[in-house]
């Protein structure tokens, strides 16, 4: 990105929240920098911009702004799952590395998707105090790794594991366990991702054991039968929603579903829908517009994170990179060219 673009970019910026005026009681008008306010109401204000903006705009504002922006209020809700889709796993490592040290071991919510090895999520549940809100879909997670951090995420009320293939009762079993306050789960599988299996029963056997308080279950395309669904519904009796999209094996009875569960809405099991479509359509779809941009940056010659943003150091270690035209086949594999 060009110097000029960035400061045209930070001028808008500035301009937008410095032009605030208060009239006081002689009603005069009086300018107030909000560079003067202290960090935590600065980190309020800025968890309202994208992550993008937070992280390449906001610092080069002033060192006020700088500060705030890697500062605990703005990382209580760590949002990078559209920026982790795109980037290589040693930036991704790095990157959750960095904002859950800013963050100072309050985020409680965390979204991600492909985390890369059983490390980063041991990582992520050593500083998970105050977690719950847990979404980390196409995770490369192993049974045996949940099994041993499940213990660390006990305040988790949500969760998030759809398109994890390396997991399976096993690890649902332990989250159930352990996470006493989930009352959500979503795991979503790929029709393609369980085409080698037989039945997944007994993942459902492990949610209806451990899991009774759950109100929101989504189940869609995984090879379920009656039996499994049942189960689950006599068990997690609070369940106020259940999605059995493409689940062909389930056939629930209406009557029953009405007299025994009459405030439970069911979605499925016979939907069509994005899957009818090719894999990478559904994958891509949302990024064909060619006004969209990819984005991803990395710091170069700066290992402590803590100390990327200090007053006495600038940001010339920073670099961003825009890619137009959105994700398509030629990138499938994320590995980025060089910027333009």
């Amino acid at each position: 990105m060009s110097n000029q673009r960035l400061s045209t970019k930070r001028s808008r910026a500035a301009g937008c929240f410095f032009s605030s005026s208060v009239e006081n009681m002689e009603g005069s008008s009086e300018f107030r920098g909000w560079d003067e306010l202290i960090p935590d109401a600065l980190g309020l204000i800025f968890r309202n911009l994208s992550l993008q903006e937070i992280l390449t705009v906001v610092p080069r504002v002033c060192k006020a702004w700088r500060r705030a922006a890697s500062g605990p209020y703005c990382w209580q809700d760590i949002d990078i799952e559209e920026w982790s889709q795109r980037c290589k796993p040693e930036h991704l490592d790095r990157m959750l590395q960095m904002l859950i040290a800013w963050s100072c071991d309050s985020f409680r919510r965390l979204s991600v998707s492909g985390l890369p090895s059983d490390s980063l999520f041991s990582f992520i549940a050593d500083h998970a105090g105050s977690l719950q809100t847990l979404e980390l879909p196409r995770s490369e997670i192993s049974d045996s790794i949940v099994e041993h951090v499940a213990p660390r995420l006990s305040n988790i009320t949500f969760l998030d594991v759809s398109y994890c293939k390396k997991i399976g009762a096993r690890a649902l079993e332990a989250f159930g366990k352990h996470c006493k306050a989930l009352v959500g789960l979503r795991r979503r599988m790929h029709p393609l991702e369980v085409a080698d299996k037989a039945c997944q029963d007994d993942e459902a056997h492990a949610i209806a054991c451990t899991m009774p308080k759950l109100r929101h279950l989504e189940m869609a395309y995984h090879l379920l039968t009656t039996h499994g669904v049942l189960e689950i519904l006599s068990q997690c009796r609070d369940l106020e929603y259940l999605d059995v999209r493409g689940c062909w094996d389930v056939k629930l009875d209406d009557k029953f579903l009405k007299e025994r569960h009459s405030s439970l809405k069911v979605l499925g099991p016979h939907i069509v829908d994005c899957y009818e479509r090719t894999f990478w359509d559904d994958e891509c779809s949302d990024y064909s517009d060619s006004s969209v941009y990819s984005w991803d940056f990395i710091y170069e010659g700066e290992s402590d994170h803590d100390n990327v943003w200090d007053d006495e150091q600038d940001l010339e270690g920073l670099v961003v990179r825009f890619y137009g035209g959105g994700l398509n086949l030629t990138f499938a594999g994320f590995d980025w060219p060089p910027s333009p």
